[in-house]
């Protein structure tokens, strides 16, 4: 796509990154990426709740977590209530049930205003980035590596980088809003 692989691919990871950090913000429906973020306390290290129990999805509305070391029971029920999820697991003995209650239209804005928070801060990533290439061409400049019509050239190409990505950005965090809307 570009002469410039190494700051595309940062920037490319930054929209990854975007991508996996919305999937953490519930929407309604139940989804196992809401756990993701969260930790349990596995013999003194803290360990994603997906490494040492099973996660289902027995209806639209509600997780099944199943530790595979009933002891972890406590703990991981600990760590979601510690979370920010808002949610209250029911420990059964055996595994531990989230129910995702519909969101209220207090909740919706605010999921949404947190969705257009990570935006923001995926975007200023982006254009750290884009300073740095340019920072690195003007120093390529300097040193006489490239010409004066070389570098006019190439913070075009950054800058044109910079701006689609910057629109990849607005389309993923619209997309998450969509979402958070419609249900």
């Amino acid at each position: 796509m570009s002469d410039y692989p190494e700051f595309e691919n940062k920037m490319k990871k930054t929209c990854d990154a975007l991508t996996s950090q919305l999937a953490t913000i519930r929407a309604g429906r139940a989804n196992a990426a809401v756990l993701d973020q969260i930790q349990v306390d596995y013999y003194g290290s803290p360990t994603p709740i997906q490494q040492v129990a099973t996660i289902a999805t027995p209806d639209p509305r509600s997780l099944l977590i199943q530790p595979w070391d009933s002891s972890l029971l406590k703990g991981i029920e600990r760590a979601i209530l510690a979370s920010d999820l808002g949610i209250n697991p029911q420990n059964d003995g055996r595994c531990i049930r989230l129910v995702f209650p519909p969101l209220t239209e207090e909740r919706r804005k605010d999921l949404a205003k947190q969705t257009r928070k990570y935006g923001e801060e995926s975007k200023v990533a982006i254009r750290n980035i884009r300073r740095d290439a340019i920072e690195k061409l003007k120093k390529q400049q300097k040193s006489s590596e490239i010409t004066e019509d070389d570098y006019k050239i190439a913070e075009k190409d950054i800058q044109k980088l910079t701006d689609d990505f910057i629109k990849e950005i607005d389309k993923i965090t619209e997309k998450k809003e969509k979402e958070l809307t419609e249900i």
